[in-house]
Order: structure tokens, then C-alpha cells, then sequence
């Protein structure tokens, strides 16, 4: 049995250890930083969520450290999600932040205070967009005087004293003088940008800075509104010298909120929609951060185990890392921190946790690279998930009988073929020994597997033994891809007993196999696992939820039949199962692998009659009258070959 690794937790927060080689990119944006030390400049650093964006800006701002004359301000505009103006809390942060870093200056609190009074006038402007104050009063309407509340806290010292007549009075007054002024000073809003600039450049002055570097963090994960509030304030520093942003983000989600923001604007100028343009004037300089390959990802995967077994400053880590930075150099030549390349970076010597780390990432790098798309955040979520069920094995006094390789393995089907995983699981529980016959039959009938890894050591295994019986489902598996690929990893299934993984990986609400997270699906999957009528009032429901939450309607409705005790009769959600398929015909594959794993000699008449109007694509029909032809001669169940007799019997007469 090889050497369990113990639990883990791989963080997820952004970090300055550099594992994946950005700090290529990295260094690149500080380069061109400095370069533009007297000119404004504005980056850009795309990636998908959970490619990396936040570490490029972690190691961005470690390069920045200790560095007086250059202050890097740190922006997560998530954090400030909800506030009723976040172009104004952009600019406040960044002179806070200014003032902050000077706390001693006087010059710089009184820069700062003056600019301030431009960020209030901001504030009244925006708050005062078709205001009309009465001559007589000078109290605006109820609706103006909420959005004063909401808006220009930063008039009193204490904003829950803003309830009385004479406090909205006095709040709306300051607000007019505060207008006044601005009109006193015959500034237009063009004139007050133009005095914001000057004004921030003296604050910069007053600073004795060489350089301000605003980092700009989950613009991404933020709504529309605020997406473009936030960029809307950047551009007020686009033609402040010495100013640089560095704005992590999806540009497709950047996209959406300026078609969301503008939504009467045309949909394309030019040769690029309007949204690409909006984002390309205000980006200079972008920078994707590209999917991981094959040998990145395999790298990626042995790093971060041997960092969980070794921890991250001992010797033979950082001896680890600086071969896979080499390595990483030249992707397109790499084999992905191999064997070799450890063993050459450790000495000649491997530890066991460092050959566990090798071992999994051997086996599972192809088929995560191509379901997760290279996504850091994603195989990290994997590994996470897969150490957790291994505690929970630890803790409840199993381990022993879990193997991180087959743990692995199954998870891979769990995570990317979850019918399969689904047939597996029924199988293995219902079997005597725990053993899947249908493997045998899957794995025989495979491609011949790669050669085994150097130095790989498995655990004694007995030759499998082909059942007969088994071969529906290996049918079923021999017609994907994806299956026979799968049986192809290393270790073989067969023989082994999985019960204990199918108990340890039976938790519906994990990442992976997440059958119902929110209450209004669990209401649902109980309303279609009642009576017909119950069922069929759902249909509405059905209408309304997205394609993925249908998906995890189906799990859950499949799990509840499957768990059954009897199946003679119809078991609850079926009936559910039916008007599912009928709302979603994307659906009705799913349905017939359903129908194909279910136990002949257990399964009722129901297992034939339940479906009427779910098959609707021709296909995909005549496979389930194939199906029914095939449970028509199954003689262990004569309720079952009843139904599909009686059913054969009514398509001739038709």
C-alpha cells in the first residue's frame, strides 16, 4: 500500500510564493511601471477566475517594498461592494491611503483636505442631478433628501443623527453651499477635473513620492455598477503624471458590465464592439495570463503536494521550486518537473511524501488539465477536496483502507463523468465484496495502458475476474472516450473493494458532486419527489432554474430512486424524474444511463412506463426501446420483462 499523505489544506488567497513561473509577469508589469515613472499608465492583467490574477498582483507589490519614494496602494473593489458611491470611495481610499503613508507631513493633510472638498463637491454633483430646490424653503423633495442620506455622510461627524427635520434642513443647506460655491466660482464640471488633477499632482508633491502605484483587485467579481464606478474614477487619474494602476480582471466580465452600464449605446464601433473599445481606451497595456499545459499543470500538482509534505521553507522545497522555475522556463520542452528533474534537484534521494507527490500527479494531470482547463484555482479545489475525504476516512478509523491513488482516480470520474461515477458507486455498494466486475471488462477492453511510471510501486493486486453480467454497463463505458482513457490510469479498479471510497466520497453537498446548494432547489427536489400531481405542479418551477441547476435537480432525484429499498414499486422521484426530462430534453441521455444502470433483477414496471413524452428525440428513443427490448427477455424479473412485454406488445399494435 503506498504511503497515505496526511490532510491538507491548500490556501486559495492570493500569495508571493511563485509556483506556476509568474513572476515573469510580474516582473514585466514592474518593469514597464518604472519605466512610466513620469507618465500615467494603466495595465491590465486578464486571466480567468482563479488563473492567478491576484498573485501577479501580490508578487507586483513585494517588488515595490522598502522602496520610500514609491508607495503601491492595494484596491479590492469587492471589499467595498454596496456603497452608494464607489467612484467616490475609490478616489477617498487613494488619498486616505496617500495620508497614511505620510502621517507625519503637514503639507501632505492639508494637500489632501483640499482635495477632499473636491471629492465632496463629486458627491453634491452627483447627488444634485435634477435637484430642484424650492426658493422659499431650500428643502429638497423626500426622494432628493434620501438620496442626500444615502450619498453625503461625509458632511457630519455622525451620520445616525441625520433623522430630524432640522438635521435634512441643515444637510441640504450645506449641500446648496457647497454648489454655490462651485457656481461662485464660475468652475464647470470640465474645470472641476481639470482642478482635481492639478490638485491630486500637488498632493503627490507634497508627498515626496516618485511614483503611486494603485493596485486594483476582484473588479471581476463585483456588479456592473460598481465595475464601472471603479474604472470611471481611474480615469480620473489617466492624465496624472507619476500615477500607475494595475487592474487585475476578466475582461469579459469587464465587458458585460460596460453593455450592462450603457445599455443604449450601439452594440459595435467600428470593427470591435463598443465595450472592447471602452476597455482598450482605458487599458494601456494588457497582459493575459494563459491557461496551464500539460507540464505545467503536472508541475503545478507535485509542487503543491511537496509543499504540504515538506512545508514551504524547507531546503529540499526550495531546491524543488528553483528546478521547476528552470524547467518552466522553455513549457513547450518541459515534462513537467519529471522524476528526473526531482531526483537531479534533491540529490539523488526522494522522499516517500515526494514520491506520493510524483505519483498522483502522474496519474491525474492529463484528465485535470482537460477538466479544469489549466485553472490554478480549480486543481487546487481538487486537491482540497480529495485530502478532506481522506481526514474524514483518518477520523473515522478507516484510513488504512483508502489509497491516495485510487482515491484520486475515482474522483477524477466523480468530478468530470459523474454518470459513471454514479454506476460505479451503485455497483460497488451492491456487490459482496465491494468489487466491480464491469471494471474488468472496461479495462480489458481499453487501449493497452501507457507503461507504468519509473520507481512506481503498486499494491499487490489478484487478477481480476470478468462477470458476464457485468457487461451492459462496460458497454455503456466502451462507447465514451473519455471512459476508456480513464481505465487506462494507473492503478487499475477492478480488484479493488470500493466501498469504503464510495462511503468516504458520498457527500452530495462537496465541490464536486454538489447535488443541492440552495434551499429553493431543495423545495423543488422535494415537490417533484412526491405524488404525480405534486410533480407536475412543479413544472413552473422547472421553467425558471438554469441548465446547471437542473443538472443538480437530476442528482438528487437519481441518488433518492437509487437509495431506495425497494424497487419493485416506483420509488419517490420518479415521477420527478420524468417531468425533469420532459422540461429539459437536454436531459434525456442523462435519463437513459439512469435507466441502463438500474438493477434488472430489483427494478419494477415502472422502470418502462414512467417516461411517457421524456423521449423525444428520435435517437436517443430508439436506444430506450432497445433497452426495453433487452428487459423484455429478462427472466429474473418477471415484473419488469411483464411491463416491457406489454410495451413491445402496444408498439406493434400502433
Amino acid at each position: 500500500m503506498s504511503r497515505r499523505a496526511d490532510p491538507f489544506f491548500l490556501s486559495d488567497q492570493e500569495t508571493a510564493v511563485d509556483l506556476l513561473y509568474y513572476e515573469a509577469i510580474a516582473r514585466t508589469v514592474v518593469r514597464l511601471v518604472r519605466q512610466s515613472a513620469d507618465v500615467p499608465v494603466t495595465i491590465g492583467v486578464h486571466g480567468d477566475w482563479g488563473a492567478g490574477k491576484s498573485s501577479v498582483l501580490k508578487m507586483t507589490a513585494a517588488a515595490f517594498e522598502g522602496q520610500d519614494r514609491v508607495i503601491t496602494l492595494w484596491f479590492n473593489g469587492w471589499v467595498f461592494e454596496g456603497f452608494e458611491d464607489a467612484k467616490a470611495v475609490v478616489i477617498e481610499t487613494i488619498i486616505s491611503e496617500l495620508r497614511r503613508a505620510r502621517p507625519g507631513s503637514a503639507k501632505v493633510a492639508e494637500a489632501a483636505k483640499k482635495l477632499l472638498k473636491r471629492v465632496d463637491w463629486l458627491k453634491v454633483a452627483q447627488a444634485a442631478g435634477g435637484m430642484a430646490f424650492t426658493a422659499a424653503t431650500g428643502v429638497p423633495s423626500p426622494d432628493l433628501l434620501r438620496s442626500l442620506y444615502n450619498g453625503l455622510s461625509g458632511f457630519v461627524a455622525d451620520p445616525s443623527q441625520m433623522v430630524t427635520p432640522e438635521t435634512l434642513k441643515g444637510l441640504a443647506e450645506k449641500a446648496s453651499g457647497v454648489l454655490k460655491a462651485s457656481e461662485a466660482s464660475s468652475e464647470t464640471a470640465p474645470d472641476q477635473m481639470h482642478a482635481f488633477r492639478e490638485e491630486f499632482e500637488a498632493l503627490l508633491d507634497a508627498a515626496e513620492i516618485d511614483q503611486l502605484v494603485v493596485l486594483i483587485d476582484d473588479l471581476d467579481r463585483c456588479l456592473p455598477e460598481t465595475a464601472i464606478a471603479t474604472l470611471e474614477a481611474i480615469r480620473l487619474f489617466l492624465f496624472v503624471p507619476r500615477t500607475a494602476f494595475v487592474i487585475a480582471a476578466d475582461e469579459a466580465m469587464i465587458e458585460y458590465s460596460v453593455r450592462r452600464h450603457f445599455p443604449e449605446l450601439p452594440a459595435t464601433t467600428g470593427p470591435m464592439s463598443y465595450s472592447r473599445n471602452y476597455l482598450e481606451k482605458l487599458i494601456q497595456v494588457p497582459f493575459r495570463i494563459p491557461a496551464l499545459g500539460l507540464a505545467e499543470t503536472r508541475a503545478y500538482v507535485t509542487l503543491l503536494l511537496a509543499q504540504r509534505a515538506l512545508g514551504e521553507a524547507a531546503p529540499e522545497f526550495q531546491s524543488l521550486l528553483t528546478a521547476a522555475r528552470e524547467d518552466l522556463r522553455r513549457p513547450w520542452a518541459s515534462r513537467g518537473l519529471d522524476r528526473t528533474v526531482v531526483q537531479g534537484a534533491l540529490g539523488g534521494t526522494i522522499p516517500p511524501s515526494v514520491e506520493d507527490a510524483l505519483r498522483v500527479s502522474s496519474q491525474i494531470t492529463r484528465l485535470l488539465t482537460d477538466g479544469t482547463r489549466g485553472n490554478p484555482r480549480q486543481i487546487k479545489r481538487f486537491l482540497n477536496s480529495m485530502a478532506l475525504r481522506q481526514a474524514i476516512a483518518e477520523e473515522r478509523g478507516f484510513g488504512e483502507d483508502i489509497e491516495f491513488p485510487v482515491l484520486a482516480k475515482l474522483m477524477l470520474a466523480e468530478r468530470f463523468a459523474p454518470d459513471l461515477y454514479d454506476q460505479l458507486s451503485r455497483l460497488a455498494s451492491t456487490a459482496v465484496d465491494g468489487r466491480v466486475a464491469a471494471l474488468a471488462v472496461l479495462e480489458t477492453g481499453a487501449k493497452t495502458p501507457p507503461a507504468p511510471v519509473v520507481g512506481q510501486t503498486n499494491k499487490p493486486r489478484d487478477k481480476p475476474i470478468v462477470d458476464g453480467a457485468a457487461s451492459p454497463e462496460a458497454e455503456d463505458w466502451l462507447r465514451s472516450d473519455w471512459s476508456k482513457g480513464w481505465a487506462q490510469i494507473e492503478p487499475p479498479l477492478a480488484v479493488v473493494d470500493l466501498r469504503p471510497y464510495v462511503f468516504v466520497t458520498r457527500d452530495k453537498r462537496s465541490y464536486f458532486a454538489g447535488v443541492i446548494a440552495s434551499d429553493h432547489l431543495e423545495a423543488l427536489v422535494e415537490k417533484l419527489s412526491g405524488s404525480a400531481m405534486a410533480a407536475r405542479s412543479a413544472d413552473p418551477d422547472l421553467g425558471r432554474i438554469t441548465d446547471t441547476e437542473a443538472e443538480q435537480v437530476f442528482d438528487a432525484l437519481q441518488t433518492r430512486i437509487l437509495s431506495s429499498d425497494k424497487l419493485a414499486a416506483a420509488p419517490p422521484g420518479v415521477h420527478g424524474l420524468a417531468r425533469l426530462v420532459i422540461a429539459r430534453p437536454s436531459l434525456q441521455r442523462r435519463l437513459l444511463v439512469f435507466l441502463r444502470g438500474l438493477p434488472t433483477d430489483a427494478a419494477g414496471g415502472w422502470a418502462v412506463t414512467s417516461w411517457t413524452g421524456a423521449f423525444s428525440d428520435t435517437l436517443v428513443a430508439a436506444e430506450f426501446e432497445t433497452l426495453r427490448a433487452g428487459w423484455a427477455t429478462a427472466a429474473t424479473n418477471k415484473g419488469l420483462k411483464a411491463a416491457a412485454e406489454a410495451a413491445a406488445a402496444m408498439d406493434r399494435k400502433v
